[in-house]
């Protein structure tokens, strides 16, 4: 099973860290992949949900491109990674109730689950069944460990 932090938690939310390096850092340090929200605005690189707030470098995104699951959160991010990293897997939704990922994983939105072979998204808020999915995304995930 993928076990996937949200942000960077672990134990749940905690939105003055999320997305920050040094946030991101510690739960790739616990063993963990990490979905990140990336905008990418005038050549650069920003974490950030509501808004880019941390200026990252290309090098940073390298040094982790097989352990994340990048939330683009504006078009030209998704141009730029499949332009110059088409190894990162990355994708874009709002509310849809599924999504694929540019490395064909199934993203589910909360609730909307069971659905085979999928990456079930804060399953603990529906306590949707994830008895079928290939992972899972939370702000708790140290709990599915």
């Amino acid at each position: 099973m993928k076990l996937i932090s949200h942000r960077g938690n672990l134990i749940g939310p905690n939105s003055e860290r999320e997305n920050s390096p040094s946030y991101l850092q510690e739960a790739l340090d616990n063993g963990f992949d990490v979905e990140v929200d990336l905008w990418f605005i005038e050549d650069k690189l920003y974490l950030g949900h509501d808004e880019p707030q941390y200026l990252i470098s290309h090098s940073w995104l390298t040094q982790f491109l097989y352990r994340l699951w990048v939330h683009c959160k504006n078009p030209e991010a998704i141009v730029y990674l499949q332009e110059n990293y088409p190894q990162i897997n990355y994708f874009w939704h709002q509310e849809d109730t599924l999504t694929l990922t540019s490395k064909k994983y199934i993203w589910v939105y909360p609730g909307k689950q069971p659905i085979k072979d999928s990456i079930a998204v804060m399953p603990e808020i529906h306590n949707d069944d994830i008895s079928q999915c290939l992972g899972i995304c939370s702000d708790y995930i140290q709990n599915y460990k």
